[in-house]
């Protein structure tokens, strides 16, 4: 099977690396079963090539790619080179496309960030059922003003570096973007109509007045959900979900990333990174258009 090799510097010391260490793209590419020079998709920061590999290879040659770069902040991908570029993209959020998680910053307003943050650490880390520690989460909300949603939205997201050349690049070669949150709607609307995705949807905070009721809407959004609602898109895209981008972070992201054709863990927990195709622990969103073998000079 044809497969391509990813290589993406995480940082100014990588970037160096794969410029000026002559032996070291040779000696990851000796290691894979690389041969001949390397295709730059942006010079001293991501290059690949071809090799052939099995399909029940692929993990290993990463793991083995990775180890020949030693310490060096380079993320390594190893894909089959058939189908690269999807028509679909399917996002998470929370620590994904926003560097927040945006109920532990609600709860630091409420002045209950250390016990909410516990609770969202492990339920993202797998360790606690989604949907029981979502409740629980937003029942320690109850009575914070609604005027902190804007609080938070205004002083204390910050946006993921590359996401914005993300979903402009892989919307102008007519892929169809979708966030979908374990989060709530009231930022996903914010997140989605400041990235430009093309469908958003999330859980809702229900309200008492003009403060939080404590109260989520039923269904909870949650693991399952968000692997139906790929499955549902492609439907409606009539694409097979072999086509399909999928990221995030967390546990819940897991079952979506297993059902995408390309599944993506991205500055992942732990048990993430193990159920995904490929990861990405250095690199910015745009290392997502270089999985997908657009080049630089492809980016919008």
């Amino acid at each position: 099977m044809e497969t391509v090799v990813i290589l993406i510097a995480g940082g100014r010391e990588a970037e160096g690396a794969l410029l000026r260490d002559h032996d070291l793209l040779p000696k990851a590419a000796a290691v894979a079963g690389g041969r001949g020079e390397p295709r730059w998709l942006a010079p001293g920061r991501a290059c690949e090539w071809t090799i052939e590999a099995g399909a029940a290879e692929l993990r290993a040659l990463e793991e083995q790619v990775r180890s020949a770069l030693g310490e060096l902040p380079i993320d390594v991908a190893v894909l089959p080179a058939e189908g690269r570029r999807k028509p679909l993209l399917i996002a998470d959020m929370d620590s994904t496309m926003i560097g927040q998680e945006c109920i532990d910053e609600l709860a630091a307003v409420a002045g209950v960030g250390d016990q909410i943050a516990a609770i969202t650490e492990r339920a993202m880390r797998g360790e606690l059922d989604f949907e029981g520690a979502l409740r629980t989460r937003v029942g320690m909300l109850k009575g914070l003003p609604r005027s902190a949603i804007a609080t938070v939205i205004s002083q204390r997201l910050s946006f993921t570096a590359g996401g914005d050349v993300l979903l402009r690049t892989m919307r102008q070669s007519g892929a169809f973007t979708a966030l979908v949150s374990g989060g709530f709607t009231a930022f996903t609307s914010h997140v989605a109509d400041h990235l430009g995705f093309d469908h958003a949807r999330a859980n809702e905070l229900l309200l008492d007045g003009d403060m939080l009721s404590g109260i989520v809407a039923e269904p909870i959004l949650g693991r399952d959900a968000k692997a139906s609602a790929l499955r549902e898109l492609c439907e409606r895209l009539d694409i097979s979900p072999a086509e399909a981008l999928a990221v995030g972070d967390g546990a819940n992201d897991i079952p979506m990333l297993e059902a995408a054709g390309l599944g993506v863990a991205f500055h992942a927990k732990p048990k993430t990174r193990d159920a995904a195709a490929a990861r990405i622990d250095f690199g910015d969103l745009t290392s997502l258009l270089f999985l997908q073998g657009y080049s630089v000079h492809d980016f919008r």
